[in-house]
């Protein structure tokens, strides 16, 4: 009879596939499926077992390291057992942010809770969906395969500072450059 791991067998068996500064390969396995493990990540990035919060940052990051999104649906993944988890928004969040270069040539590099540092660009667009309602902006950044992170508010505060208008399939926008990339975040006559 398979039983779904525990918090504990899942931190165990992510500590022995760690590799020094590199992510575990888990787009490459394909464990079968051992149920879900009530654990949460809320929306501002703290992780939760069985409703409690992970207080110990240095096992967040381990979970992190086995995290991946397949669909809509998240686990954490070892060589040998998948598990689904709970995630209300984004698993990530990007915490803060550095700026090199102006314009065209500028440059935003992200930190994220979890300790990942990504470069914005090709391979890691940032993209803002707004709510329909409010037309409250939630900012994204990609940070792994299939994983975002969502930009917390004061370093989205900082990145509106450092923005700028620019054409972008026939309408103008204002957004950001990075990485050699224009990523817009709202129609500039939203803003007049």
């Amino acid at each position: 009879m398979n039983r779904t791991p525990s918090a504990e067998s899942l931190a165990a068996a992510a500590s022995k596939v760690a590799t020094s500064g590199r992510l575990p390969p888990v787009h490459l396995w394909d464990p079968p499926f051992c149920g879900d493990l009530d654990m949460e990540i809320r929306r501002d990035g703290t992780w939760f077992y069985q409703g409690t919060p992970i207080g110990r940052a240095p096992l967040v990051r381990l979970f992190s390291t086995i995290l991946r999104r397949d669909g809509d649906d998240y686990f954490l993944v070892t060589p040998v057992e998948k598990v689904g988890i709970r995630v209300q928004d984004a698993p990530f969040v990007a915490i803060d942010a550095n700026f090199a270069g102006e314009g065209e040539e500028q440059v935003i590099t992200f930190k994220t809770n979890v300790g990942d540092t990504v470069t914005a660009g090709p391979e890691h667009p940032i993209r803002v969906e707004r709510d329909p309602e409010t037309g409250e902006p939630s900012p994204y950044v990609l940070v792994r395969v299939n994983l975002e992170a969502l930009i917390d508010r004061k370093t989205f505060y900082r990145l509106s500072e450092i923005g700028t208008h620019h054409e972008h399939l026939g309408e103008k926008w204002f957004g950001l450059w990075s990485g050699g990339c224009f990523f817009p975040m709202i129609p500039s006559t939203e803003l007049d």
